[in-house]
Parts: C-alpha cells; sequence; structure tokens
C-alpha cells in the first residue's frame, strides 16, 4: 500500500483535481492507496478571516461564507455529471448551513474559543476530501472517503494537537483490515479527540496526517504532492538559482522543513521515520520529474552542504546578567516559564561565560515571553542581578543543512565571511554537536541577500552576481553597456561572474529591473522609465538590498558624487570615473576611503587618471609593496595632448577644440579641461594615492587661456572667445615651433609642490612622441631613482574610458 498526500495547490480547482485523479488513478493501478487531501487552496485563510470577523461581530463574515461555497459548488459542477450533482450539492450546503451557524455563534457571544476555532477550520478539509472522493468513484467506483477524525485521536491541546499514537493506530489498523476499498480518500489536517472534541494539527498538518496513516499502515512509500519539484537547495521565490535536491535523509529533511522549507510540514517525519518509510515530495503538475526522495540512505557526495533554510517572523531575546553565571536551575526557570505560556522556543545560544542566554521566538510570542521572564525572575531583577530582557523583533534565522557538513573543515568561517562581505550583521549563532545544521539570525530586511549570497558560495559552482546601478549613459556609458553586452557570456564561463545592470538614470529618465535589464533594448526601455530622481534611485537601491551590489557613477556631476557616502554605508561598492569626490577636500576623500573600509564596500576610480590605463592600480601596487612616491612627471589630459597634436598653422585653435569635443575627448565643459582645472584634478588624486595631504587650491595653475575665456557663461560664448583670441595661440604655438619643441600641457609634482601648465618638450624628452590623445605618467620613487617607472597609452575616448570602468567593476568581481 502507498500513501499519497495533495496540498491545497493541488487540488485549488476543478483543473488541478483533474491533475491528481490522473496521478492516483495511474497509482492505483498496481496497489491500494490512502490519499489524504488537503483543503482547497485559499479556503482555511478564508475560514480564519471569516471567523475573526464573526468574533468581532462583523457582518463581512457572511461575505466570506458565500465565497467558500461557490469555490466548492464551481468544482462540483465542473467534475461531477449534471445528473448527479444535486445530492452532491446538497451535502456541501449542509456543511456550510453548520458553519455559518457556528460563526452565528461566534458573533452573538462576540468571541472565538480554540476549541470552536478547530470545528471551523475543519471544514476546508472535510468539504475538499468529499469532492475528490465522489469524483474519484465515477472512474474508480471501489472508492470511498473516510472521515480522519474517526481515525486519528488526540488531546485537547486545540490547533496543535497531540497524537494519541496507541489508540490512533489501533483504530487504523483495525479499520483498513476491515476496509476492502482499493482507494480509501481521507481529509488531511483534521483529527479529533478522545472525548470527542473537533481538533487540528497545526497549519501543514495534513502532511502529518499522511504520515500517520502511512506509518500506522506500514506503506511502502509516502508521497507528498505539492506545487514544486521537491525540496530545493533554498527557496525558489527568494532564490532563482535554486534547484531541487534528488536525495535527502530524514534528518535533513527534518532540518529543512523545521527552518522553513515549507513544501514538508516539520512534524510529518517522525512517525514514518521509526518505520523507515521513504517520502517521495514530487510535483502535481509536473509528476515526470523525479522529485525528493527523503530515506534513511546516506548518500556520499562531495557537496556537504545539502540545502539553506530560513525562518522569518523571528524576536531574538536575550537574558544578562552577572546573577546568570554559575547559577545552578536558572535555564530550567527560563524555560518553564516560556512552557507556562506555551512559546515555542526555536533557537538557543549561550555564552560560554554564562554571563548571558539568548532565544529565538516568533514575532508574536515576544511580548508574552518578555513579561513572563521578568516575571519569573522579577526578584534577581530588582536586585540587579540580571537585567530585565531585551527584545529584538523582525529578525530571521538562516540556516545551512548537510548531513556531511561535520565531515567538512571551515564551513562555519565561509559562511560567516560570506555573510561578512554583504554586510549581513550577524546577530546570534547556534550550531547543534551533531554539526548537521548551522544557523545564525540576521535581520529580515538582509535574508534575501543572505540567502543568495550564501547560495552562490555553496551551490553555484563560485558563480559570483555583480548588481550593477548605474548613472549617467552618454558617450561612456552607451560604450560600457556595450561592453557588458559582449562580454557577458565570457565572464560567466571564465570568470565565474554574472554581471546584472539593475538600473540605467540619465538626467531625464531612470529604470529598473529586478531581474536585470536587458541590454539588447536598453534605450527604449529607458526612454518609457519613471522621471529620474537621484533621491529616489538612492532609495531604491537600498530598497533592493542586493548581495553584491555597485553603483556606476559615469557623470561628471558634483552632487551626483556627494551621494558616495550613502551608498558605501549600505556596504555598496561604488566605481566612478567623475573626479570629483576625489579631488574635493582632503578630509572628504579620506572620509569616503575610510567608509570603504569600515564596510567593506569597494570604492574604485582608476578612471579619474588616464581613462582605462592603469595608472591608479600601478600606484597602490607600489604603495602596497613598500616603496614611496618621490616625484611624478605626467601628461595626463587626452584631450589637451589631441588639441596640441592637431593645433598647426592650417587649422585654429577653435576647429581642433570643437574636433576634441566631437570625438568625446573633452568634458561637456570644454574649459574645464582647457583651464588646467581637469589636469590638476588628476596629479592632486596621484598625489592623494601617494600618500601625500594636499588640496587642489595647494597646486599652481598655469592656466594659457585669456581671462575672457575663462570668464565666458556657456560654451558658445567660450568658442567665440576662443576664436576671438586666436592670436594668442598662435603666438603660442609661433614660439614652441621656434625652439624646435612640442606643446604639452604637463603636471608635475616634487618635493611636496605640484603644478600644471603648458611647456615646451624638446626632442630628447619621452613627452615629446606623445601622439593623438595618449597620457603618460613617470613615477619617480625609492626604487625608480634613475630611471622612472613609465605608464604610457590612450588617456582619452569614450571606449577606453568604458573599459577602465568595466575593469573596476571586474575587480570587484574577484575580491
Amino acid at each position: 500500500m502507498k500513501t499519497l498526500k495533495f496540498g491545497g495547490t493541488s487540488v485549488a480547482n476543478a483543473q488541478n483535481i483533474k491533475l491528481a485523479l490522473n496521478i492516483i488513478l495511474n497509482e492505483a493501478q498496481d496497489t491500494k492507496l490512502t490519499v489524504i487531501i488537503s483543503a482547497f487552496t485559499g479556503v482555511t485563510d478564508l475560514l480564519v478571516e471569516a471567523s475573526k470577523k464573526a468574533a468581532l461581530n462583523d457582518a463581512g463574515y457572511k461575505g466570506i461564507v458565500t465565497e467558500i461555497e461557490q469555490k466548492h459548488f464551481d468544482a462540483i459542477k465542473a467534475l461531477i455529471p449534471v445528473h448527479e450533482q444535486s445530492r452532491l450539492l446538497s451535502h456541501i450546503k449542509r456543511s456550510i448551513n453548520h458553519l455559518e451557524t457556528l460563526l452565528d455563534g461566534c458573533a452573538l457571544l462576540g468571541e472565538l474559543s480554540d476549541r470552536t476555532s478547530d470545528t471551523i477550520l475543519s471544514f476546508g478539509e472535510l468539504c475538499s476530501a468529499f469532492i475528490v472522493a465522489e469524483t474519484l468513484k465515477q472512474h474508480l467506483p471501489d472508492s470511498i472517503c473516510k472521515d480522519s477524525r474517526e481515525l486519528i485521536k488526540t488531546n485537547n491541546f486545540f490547533g496543535q494537537a497531540q497524537v494519541n499514537f496507541e489508540i490512533t493506530n489501533d483504530l487504523i489498523t483495525n479499520y483498513f483490515n476491515s476496509n476492502t476499498a482499493h482507494v480509501t480518500v481521507l481529509p488531511g489536517f483534521i483529527a479529533s479527540s478522545t472525548d470527542a472534541n473537533n481538533t487540528t494539527l497545526g497549519r501543514g498538518g495534513s502532511d502529518y496526517t499522511a504520515a500517520i496513516i502511512a506509518a500506522a499502515l506500514n506503506a511502502t512509500r509516502l508521497e507528498i504532492y505539492t506545487d514544486v519539484s521537491g525540496m530545493y537547495t533554498a527557496n525558489p521565490s527568494l532564490v532563482k538559482q535554486a534547484q531541487p535536491i534528488e536525495k535527502l535523509s530524514y534528518q535533513e529533511a527534518m532540518e529543512l522543513s523545521h527552518f522553513g522549507a515549507k513544501v514538508l510540514y516539520p512534524p510529518t517525519i517522525q512517525p514514518v521515520l521509526t518505520k523507515n518509510i521513504p517520502i517521495l515530495i514530487k510535483n502535481t503538475f509536473e509528476p515526470r520529474k523525479s522529485g525528493t526522495y527523503i530515506s534513511n540512505e546516506i548518500v556520499s557526495q562531495v557537496q556537504p552542504v545539502k540545502g539553506i533554510s530560513h525562518m522569518d517572523k523571528i524576536a531574538l531575546i536575550t537574558v544578562e546578567g552577572s546573577g546568570i553565571i554559575g547559577v545552578s536551575g536558572f535555564s530550567k526557570r527560563l524555560f518553564e516559564a516560556l512552557s507556562t505560556e506555551k512559546i515555542n522556543v526555536i533557537f538557543i545560544t549561550q555564552a560560554s561565560s554564562e554571563h548571558s542566554i539568548c532565544i529565538g521566538i516568533q514575532n508574536r510570542d515576544a511580548r508574552k515571553a518578555q513579561m513572563a521572564i521578568d516575571y519569573v525572575f522579577e526578584l534577581e531583577i530588582s536586585q540587579h542581578k540580571i537585567n530585565p530582557c531585551t527584545v529584538e523583533k523582525n529578525l530571521c534565522i538562516v540556516a545551512l543543512v548537510g548531513e556531511n557538513m561535520k565531515n567538512h573543515q571551515g564551513l562555519s568561517g565561509k559562511m560567516f565571511s560570506t555573510l561578512g562581505k554583504n554586510n549581513v550583521n550577524i546577530r546570534a549563532i547556534a550550531q547543534g554537536a551533531s554539526e548537521r545544521n548551522i544557523s545564525v539570525v540576521v535581520n529580515e530586511r538582509d535574508v534575501k541577500k543572505a540567502l543568495n549570497t550564501l547560495h552562490e558560495r555553496f551551490f553555484e559552482d563560485n558563480t559570483k552576481q555583480l548588481n550593477l546601478f548605474v548613472m549617467g549613459v552618454g558617450n561612456v556609458g552607451e560604450k560600457f553597456i556595450a561592453q557588458i553586452h559582449q562580454q557577458k557570456k565570457f565572464l560567466k564561463e571564465n570568470l565565474k561572474l554574472n554581471v546584472r545592470v539593475i538600473a540605467l538614470s540619465n538626467s531625464r529618465k531612470m529604470h529598473f529591473d529586478e531581474e536585470g535589464i536587458s541590454l539588447k533594448d536598453w534605450q527604449n526601455v529607458l526612454e518609457n522609465g519613471a522621471t529620474a530622481d537621484k533621491e529616489v534611485f538612492i532609495s531604491k537601491v537600498k530598497e533592493l538590498n542586493f548581495r553584491n551590489s555597485i553603483f556606476v557613477d559615469i557623470t561628471a556631476n558634483e552632487s551626483v558624487s556627494q551621494t558616495y557616502s550613502r551608498y558605501l554605508v549600505q556596504n555598496i561598492a561604488v566605481v566612478t570615473c567623475n573626479k570629483i569626490a576625489c579631488s574635493s577636500e582632503y578630509s572628504n576623500y579620506q572620509h569616503l576611503k575610510q567608509l570603504s573600509r569600515k564596510f567593506n564596500a569597494p570604492f574604485l576610480f582608476e578612471t579619474n587618471v588616464g581613462a582605462g590605463l592603469p595608472i591608479i592600480d600601478t600606484l597602490k601596487h607600489l604603495i602596497a609593496s613598500g616603496d614611496k612616491i618621490k616625484k611624478i612627471n605626467a601628461v595626463l589630459s587626452g584631450s589637451l595632448n589631441f588639441i596640441f597634436n592637431n593645433f598647426n598653422e592650417n587649422t585654429s585653435f577653435e576647429e581642433v577644440v570643437k574636433e576634441a569635443g566631437v570625438q568625446g575627448f573633452t568634458e561637456p565643459d570644454p574649459k574645464i579641461d582647457l583651464s588646467g582645472v581637469d589636469v590638476a584634478r588628476k596629479i592632486l588624486i596621484l598625489i592623494r594615492e601617494s600618500g601625500y595631504q594636499m588640496d587642489i587650491d595647494e597646486i599652481e595653475n598655469n592656466c594659457f587661456l585669456p581671462q575672457e575665456c575663462m570668464e565666458t557663461m556657456n560654451n558658445v560664448d567660450f568658442f567665440a572667445s576662443l576664436k576671438k583670441h586666436s592670436s594668442h595661440f598662435e603666438a603660442i604655438l609661433a614660439e614652441a615651433n621656434s625652439k624646435d619643441c612640442r606643446i604639452k600641457f604637463v603636471a608635475s609634482f616634487n618635493n611636496g609642490k605640484a603644478r600644471v601648465g603648458l611647456q615646451f618638450i624638446p626632442k630628447e624628452s619621452p613627452f615629446y612622441n606623445l601622439e593623438g590623445k595618449d597620457n603618460i605618467v613617470e613615477f619617480y620613487t625609492d626604487r625608480y631613482v634613475d630611471q622612472p617607472l613609465i605608464i604610457k597609452g590612450a588617456g582619452a575616448g569614450a571606449a577606453v574610458t568604458a573599459s577602465g570602468i568595466f575593469a573596476d567593476v571586474i575587480r570587484i568581481g574577484n575580491v
């Protein structure tokens, strides 16, 4: 004999019931069956809502009763031939009338007892089992419906009744010894006390009913049909990459179900475990999939962690004080106080110093527990031996589960470091001596991040998901997105990086997609997005709270640069080509670096100097290896280098500057480049990264622009001014030619002083042959004394700048 159980979604409507019937009929070909049926989806919740409304004398319960009635009527009309419907409809109508009478009584009395609640809740399973059994008889006449209340006997602990297995097993075996039906359908969840009161076995108790029946009958297997293909490595609604688990031990399944794997009710396993009856969890809608097989088999495997589970709505109660240390009986009094109030303790941890003890309970029990504990220890609290207990609510337990975890070293370290890197604060830790479970308590808002981070670490071949929030999609931003799109497959296959763009924003529009924006058509998606709002953008990034989040600033906007600290404190990495933050006041620069270290959030700005050239990265390695920077000479403006390389007797200065803008070499405001401010910012950043303290006003800037050009307020006036002063620029060119030199805008740092300005470069200088938009940097250090370390290459342009930003993103991924 086999026992089959069908959950609420499997019998949600006529269409689903037909799928369940196909499974029953197929299984019945080989063996006798007992079939346990849950209430239709949502009916138990409706019954709970109706009973609460009735107790409050809210007439809305009558509408809910009508809704429940209609659900069952619709199923009968869709499943049963017309000429047989009348009898079934009458039966359901009588049941619903009885239900309404009970609810009317609650409304009249203005109260709802636990005993009455159990009777009300029983109607869901009674009606669904009756309909399924009657439908089954249409195809298999040798079927019968049996009321579980006549077989399963409990105490009067209403809502979570305890089964009297001695009486129950006798009743079940006696009944089935005389029952000749090939298929017996029974309602799940419900039972009755030995003095004939209706009781229930707890929400999810239909699984338990099935296990009780299967164990009493020594069934060959218990099959539980639900809406997913077995137990998963994590909750698939929170972790999209979760995978079905093929095999579990009873103990692993018990741990996972206890910590929230909702496809299996925790007490289910015990009755079948003692009889060594395997459990198979399958999908009603995809019955050919293998599902999850639970038994006492020990499966040898490389992967020590079988699954990651979680339980939400947890409160952590802490009792501490010197009066606890060495006092025998303290824990006994504590747990007796909770037991008296019927409060279930989910989680326990105690410091070895005995100074404090923490317990995890459901949020709803927190106030009751606090009052009970403070009452029991009233004397000790008044004598200041212990403190009044503290309560933290809205927490969540996350657990790693696996039979073989005890044989693998370092799992706890991996778990804690993985959570720590993503700024998931661990409030408490517990691990049993069996080492089958490592549990941590975290903030409820961090649960999705914690589950995904751990799943990525333990189940996804170390593939790391990077979630990008990109602000600025102009020339550089467009190239950056194109590069990500082009390299996405390569990164996943070769670097184990799954890069997703979650948000895009320009000055007008912004768009978020939690599953990642399709980069094939991102322009249209953004154009149809919401109105851009920097504050809303920040709030949304924080609200999503994704693991490995990276804010990418591809603007030259000062107000955007002022938001970096708000990302860093949330453990959100910042990658930027915007030079304003790192060249602002030294205190702000230092503050951002400190936040980066404190919150383990990378702050990378390689493209601040030299676009895609590895200048800052090389400098960091020099400093980290113990070298010291003595002197820097550099051409750091690709735009100015392009301008002076192309400025000649045949091309006006104004024309060359315009061409540099067209090719994307200058800032949107070219005056920033030509004034020397941009170069001053770059050399300042190099000086600071070399370990020196300096602000931008300490840098000598020998600006070559006439004062009138500097005083213009817009680009039109600026270019008009360049044209007006063309003779000024031609004179500079003539002087350089007369000296057989080339014009370069050079930045230098030496003996604690820095300057930027035009220089006439002779042929013997390495700067002389610097072509196009190239940059060059010379580092003189303690180790590079006579011959400097030279970095040279393209220092401007959308593509190379984008590649530098991309490289910073990859650096974060490889941490």
